[in-house]
């Protein structure tokens, strides 16, 4: 590996670190606001400030999507995966959360093939059966002890995994920057409104306020953390490729593992870490298998993530 290709490793493994400095933020403010209205104010925040260097960078004519219909169905998948992700490490340990959300690039493949019309090798369906074997054992307690809200990372997987397919399709419509612009900016109505919604269904359990200062301080922190990670990831996968940056995605598992031990006192079983080794063996397989399993940020099509 030659040292520019060393250095963009590096940045793509920092940027998928700060990803889950994110969550854990994220996680933190489980007793202070709802997902729906944290996922609402992250987005705001970081459609203006995207929106803002966007207009300064290509102009107002970097506005105008090619096709408005695909650009609202990646913000439709954002939003809602965004929810049920928030939601997710709301109620359970972030690493269990985190490993269930890494079936998505697995996923993503098997959705190319039936959406996209791409080759799916028969490998690949053997490999997701390893891959979803890891999630029922990861699930395994929380079902019993949360009932239907431990699927919610697995809902989140399937909704992203359509993000990455609906980004694959938007390829080449607009530079790196007005992507992101066009899933954050349209994703921003539609939890707006998922927020005005849970507030005036009457149920008590649904209802907020306005945030106070350290929650509005905690979501914009999530928002400049998560635009910080996509371009730390654009520049590795600028210098090194997205073969050599594929791997370090699973530097959020540690990461992820580490923060939930220190702050919130999640220590994962054996078992847990069994599964999540499953899920991210079947992910490291595909890559090195040339798959293509996982959807690194390019100079064509970064991913959003939560």
């Amino acid at each position: 590996m030659t040292p520019t290709e060393r250095s963009g490793l590096a940045y793509a493994a920092t940027g998928f670190a700060l990803l889950s400095c994110g969550d854990a933020v994220v996680k933190s403010m489980a007793d202070a606001w709802p997902p729906y209205a944290v996922a609402a104010l992250r987005f705001s925040i970081g459609a203006l400030v995207l929106s803002a260097l966007l207009w300064r960078s290509e102009g107002p004519k970097a506005f105008v999507p090619q096709s408005l219909p695909l650009q609202l169905a990646r913000a439709t998948c954002l939003a809602l995966a965004s929810v049920c992700f928030f939601s997710a490490i709301y109620i359970m340990p972030l690493a269990e959360a985190m490993a269930i959300a890494f079936l998505s690039p697995i996923l993503t493949q098997l959705f190319a093939g039936l959406l996209l019309g791409e080759t799916v090798k028969p490998k690949v369906y053997a490999i997701s059966v390893v891959a979803l074997i890891g999630v029922v054992i990861i699930l395994r307690p929380n079902l019993a002890l949360l009932g239907w809200g431990a699927l919610l990372p697995l809902v989140s997987a399937v909704l992203f995994a359509l993000l990455m397919v609906s980004n694959r399709a938007s390829a080449g419509q607009g530079s790196a920057l007005s992507m992101q612009v066009f899933v954050a900016g349209f994703a921003v109505p539609i939890l707006i409104a998922v927020s005005l919604g849970a507030k005036l269904s009457g149920e008590p359990a649904l209802d907020f306020g306005w945030p106070s200062w350290d929650v509005a301080a905690r979501c914009a922190f999530v928002a400049l953390t998560a635009s910080t990670a996509h371009w730390l990831a654009y520049i590795g996968t600028s210098r090194a490729g997205a073969a050599q940056v594929a791997p370090a995605i699973y530097v959020q598992m540690v990461v992820a593992v580490a923060l939930g031990w220190l702050f919130f006192g999640d220590v994962p079983d054996l078992l847990t870490l069994l599964g999540a080794g499953l899920i991210i063996a079947a992910g490291l397989y595909l890559w090195r298998d040339g798959l293509k399993p996982i959807s690194i940020s390019s100079p064509q099509t970064p991913p959003i993530r939560t």
